[in-house]
């Protein structure tokens, strides 16, 4: 008896040390290696496709048609893929929203960046009611800002499912004489 419970013992410590083994590993592994990290989101370019602006002095009303083309690239860092969820890129001006585009849900493979090219239409009754813009077309100056979130999950181990954001907020100046943009600063951010 005192044989074959000793074997029985020296299995099942075996099997237990093996499993505290397996487990370590993959906490080491989920904490290093495939440790979730937030996806990175730019801006590449901004560009005007469209802009009509018809300015009329004697009835004070301005006629404004503009789109811009956005061109967003998604890295993702990650050693496994980020599923992401569908997702709005806004249009602002002078913190109202005038203008957003869906971007629909999608995977980015590891280490992969995806680009994403966006058109944002202005909604030009919301545009309209903001007491300044009369002002600011009549400077030669349309201050706008685009806003995109990048919201979704990175399965690490095929077990442990970690939600990561990435925002981009971007202020820029239409030129209303020459029809281009300038001023464009960025703002990056990332959570886990």
């Amino acid at each position: 008896m005192k044989v074959g419970s000793s074997k029985g013992r020296k299995t099942c410590l075996t099997v237990t040390g093996v499993f505290i083994a397996i487990v370590l590993l993959i906490v080491t592994l989920a904490l290093t290696v495939f440790k979730a990290k937030h996806p990175i989101t730019t801006v590449d370019s901004l560009k005007l496709q469209n802009f009509n602006l018809n300015l009329d002095i004697a009835k004070l009303r301005v006629d404004l048609n503009v789109s811009l083309d956005v061109d967003v690239s998604v890295k993702n860092p990650n050693k496994v893929g980020f599923k992401y969820s569908n997702n709005i890129a806004h249009l602002n001006y002078r913190g109202q929203l005038i203008g957003e585009v869906p971007i629909s849900a999608g995977e980015i493979s590891s280490g992969e960046t995806k680009g994403f090219n966006l058109t944002l239409t202005i909604m030009a009754d919301r545009l309209f009611s903001n007491s300044q813009l009369y002002s600011d077309i009549t400077s030669g100056t349309l201050p706008l800002n685009t806003f995109l979130t990048i919201s979704g999950k990175v399965n690490i181990l095929g077990f442990i499912k970690v939600h990561v954001v990435s925002s981009t907020s971007c202020d820029f100046a239409v030129n209303t004489s020459n029809k281009t943009i300038g001023n464009q600063q960025c703002q990056y951010k990332s959570k886990l």
